[in-house]
């Protein structure tokens, strides 16, 4: 239904947005190192999930008129923003549970736990949603019949790609972290230097417009 051509520069233009620093990639990798592989993958996961639930709502129209209301979009940043300081407390709090983990495996967090950090830290981001409103439909065309199955096919094709960056992103801070936070100390800087991003993050989250 979509040309070859027209879903690989579409794919081209999705990897380099995933790679681009942002605060997906930028949340994956401070997870992944504070708390190791499985977490950082499990979040990653989650905001690629996180990624198709906008795509549903672009295809079906509901994100656009969700994000016309003021009051909607504020609600949804701010909500966004209380999540991640939520995250980034919790860091703060179990600071250096890493190096624990390193000791007692049975003690980790279930993989769930990060993948639903990472799918809610998505979908409650109105700026998300706001980009795949105006990033999907440039690659689809009325021509080629309903715009709405390439809406979900290129979502679907976006989500993809994101897992398998996120999940490299995540394996390889993973593996960074897992040398670091065998000295205890630094472990829980570690751990902190993460929470304190998630802050940053809520902060910039919270005070941006549209």
């Amino acid at each position: 239904m979509i040309p070859i051509d027209v879903l690989l520069a579409f794919l081209a233009a999705s990897a380099l947005i995933t790679i681009a620093p942002g605060p997906d990639n930028l949340m994956v990798l401070s997870v992944g190192v504070s708390r190791g592989r499985a977490a950082g993958i499990g979040f990653g996961l989650g905001c690629a999930l996180g990624c198709f639930v906008h795509t549903l709502w672009a295809t079906l129209g509901i994100g656009a008129v969700v994000l016309a209301s003021e009051e909607t979009f504020t609600t949804l940043k701010m909500a966004g923003a209380a999540y991640l300081v939520y995250i980034g407390i919790q860091a703060w709090l179990h600071a250096g549970k890493m190096a624990m983990i390193q000791l007692d495996p049975a003690a980790a967090e279930p993989l769930s736990v990060h993948l639903r950090r990472g799918f809610i830290a998505n979908v409650v981001n109105p700026k998300v949603a706001l980009f795949f409103i105006a990033f999907l439909p440039q690659f689809a065309d009325q021509l080629r019949g309903a715009v709405w199955p390439q809406l979900l096919l290129l979502g679907a094709l976006f989500a993809a790609q994101t897992v398998a960056i996120f999940g490299t992103l995540g394996w390889f801070a993973g593996g960074v972290g897992a040398r670091l936070q065998q000295k205890p100390v630094l472990a829980v800087w570690l751990d902190r230097c993460a929470g304190t991003i998630f802050f940053l993050l809520a902060l910039h989250l919270a005070t941006s417009g549209r």
